[in-house]
This record gives C-alpha cells, sequence and structure tokens, in this order.
C-alpha cells in the first residue's frame, strides 16, 4: 500500500478535512531504528502519532519550510520530534531514559511531574535578513488545567490557541501504519464581526463543524489504521458532498549530511575532537532519524579544520 495524503471540503459548509496513511514510509522510520534499539511499543505508536500529525499539519497550512513538532516531558521520554517539510517528506525519533511502563499513556510517557510540553517550530525555507524561525508552545493540560489523554488533544489544543481555529484530530498508529484525520473550521468573512450575520447562520455554521468533528472522534483507531480512505471517508460522511482533491504522497526522508556534521563537528572545536581521536581512533556521528553513520579518522578532522582555516584567513587555499 502507498502513502497518501486526501484533502477534502464538506460542500456549501466553511470546514475542511485531511487524512493522511502513512505505510512504507512509516515502516522505514522504525527499520532505521532497529540497528540502534527498538522503541518500546508505547512509543512507536506515540512516535507514529507525532509523524502523521506533523504530515497533517504541514499540508494543512502550506508552509514553505519545515514544520518541527516536539514535545519534550519529564518522563521517561525526554524528547519525541517529528519534522515534515513542504513536499510532505518527513522524519521522526524519540529519546528514551529509564523505564517505560506497559500500557503508558501520555501523561505517563511524557508529564509524570506536569513539566510536559509541546512545541511547534515553523522554519521558513528562505528566510529574509533577521528573520527568526516562529515557535508555539503548550502545555500537556486543556485550558481548565485537565491532563490531556492524547497527541490528538495536545494538538488541538494549540491550533485553538495559535490560529482560533476549532480543529478536531484523530490519530493512530501501529507498526504497521501510522494515520490520521484532520477536521477543521474554516474562517469564513466577517465571522469576526457578526454585523449582517443573523445570529441562527452562526449557530448553523457551529452546528456543522460540531457535526463534523463529532462524526470524527467516532472513529476508532481500527478504522483508521485499516480501512482505505474511500471507505473511511463514505462510513464517516455519507450524508455529504465532498469536494475531494487529488491525493498527494508523503515520504520519509532525511536532512541529514556529512557537510552538515562536519559543521557541528567544527561547532565543537579541533582540541575536543582531537580527545575523541586520541581515545576511539575515530569520529563517529549517529543520525538519529535515519540512523546513518558518519565516520571520520584523523585524515578527514584534518582536513575538517584545515578547510576552516582557509575560510577564516580568505586567501589561503589548501590543493
Amino acid at each position: 500500500m502507498t502513502d497518501e495524503l486526501h484533502k477534502f471540503l464538506f460542500e456549501g459548509l466553511p470546514v475542511r478535512g485531511l487524512l493522511v496513511r502513512l505505510h512504507d514510509s512509516w515502516r522505514e522510520v522504525l527499520k532505521r531504528r532497529e540497528a540502534s534499539g527498538a522503541f518500546p511499543p508505547e512509543v512507536r505508536q506515540l512516535l507514529g502519532e507525532m509523524a502523521a500529525g506533523s504530515v497533517l499539519m504541514q499540508a494543512n497550512i502550506k508552509f514553505n519550510g519545515s514544520l518541527v513538532m516536539q514535545m519534550m516531558g519529564d518522563g521517561p521520554v525526554k524528547l519525541i520530534v517529528a519534522e515534515a517539510r513542504q513536499d510532505l517528506s518527513f522524519r521522526a525519533t524519540a529519546k528514551v531514559v529509564g523505564h517505560v511502563p506497559a500500557g503508558a499513556d501520555l501523561q505517563r510517557l511524557l508529564n509524570v511531574h506536569g513539566q510536559g510540553r509541546c512545541a511547534i517550530t515553523l522554519d521558513p525555507l528562505d528566510k529574509l535578513p533577521g528573520q527568526q524561525p516562529y515557535q508555539g508552545v503548550v502545555s500537556l493540560h486543556g485550558q481548565e488545567h485537565e491532563p490531556l489523554q492524547t497527541l490528538a488533544d495536545v494538538l488541538g489544543n494549540y491550533m485553538l490557541q495559535s490560529e482560533q481555529l476549532d480543529t478536531k484530530l484523530v490519530l493512530a498508529a501501529n507498526d504497521e501504519v501510522a494515520a490520521g484525520l484532520l477536521i477543521q473550521h474554516l474562517p469564513i468573512q466577517g465571522e469576526g464581526n457578526l454585523e449582517g450575520r443573523s445570529q441562527a447562520t452562526a449557530e448553523d455554521i457551529a452546528d456543522a463543524f460540531n457535526r463534523m468533528a463529532t462524526l470524527a472522534s467516532s472513529l476508532k483507531a481500527d478504522e483508521l489504521l485499516n480501512l482505505d480512505a474511500d471507505t473511511l471517508l463514505r462510513r464517516l460522511y455519507w450524508q455529504e458532498q465532498l469536494q475531494r482533491f487529488t491525493p498527494q504522497t508523503p515520504r520519509f526522508a532525511c536532512s541529514c549530511s556529512r557537510e552538515r556534521v562536519g559543521g557541528m563537528l567544527r561547532g565543537l572545536g579541533r582540541e575536543e575532537i582531537d580527545q575523541v581521536l586520541a581515545e576511539r581512533g575515530e569520529v563517529e556521528v549517529g543520525c538519529d532519524f535515519c540512523g546513518l553513520q558518519y565516520r571520520y579518522d584523523a585524515v578527514d578532522v584534518g582536513a575538517l579544520f584545515t578547510e576552516k582555516a582557509a575560510q577564516a584567513g580568505g586567501s589561503s587555499t589548501v590543493q
């Protein structure tokens, strides 16, 4: 089965939807992780939901750059990250420290002492001079300070706070598929100012979104993971007229490179790198996202720092 993202609109209603199903790309993420040790099942599920959620949100806002979703916590999952780019390529990883209890939910994975946070960073592809990435941060608690039980709830809360748009997400993942459904109330002209708009119309609009969101909430994880897009949308919204668009194809891709790793090593400084060389005979750096290993021996390290010196000197060159 192929990876796919479907966009659709509800005819006559200011409500849109997106459905993503990651098959081969999600299995590729897990396969690359096996070399350094597979994550516990609870972490794999959350990571799959992160991957699906990041693709949904990137496709929803059509951002020309990277959308990076991170959750930092005080449980065994210290950091979990998913990044989706404008072409819907994505990558995901996590840092786990200590024991993960069987059946652990979001709160026990990341928010044991109430310090868990979710951050969404928008990093533009073509930055203007002085432009910085935008980041929004929310806690893993709702508006009434109640613990949020799922990643879908956290992201819905984030969308409501950051964009003031009602958004319903349903996410699910296993070792074969990572999938998600997003339903969102679209902004409409004059919605912020109800003068000239009847209260009945405003109520109808709210009712329409609530109806679609309630139907989305009825979706079981097993259905989201196993039903194809046509069957799923027909089962949920058989009474609605949907305007559907040409499906897109998400894919796994990592942006790591030997050049970027070399830049990181130069940033650490020659003295520290030489110490690693003396102890181990080479410097080895592994990418947490794709598992690729970059190795540098003494000659490679010498070339790195000679290149740095040449760039700093400006006129000197290395033949």
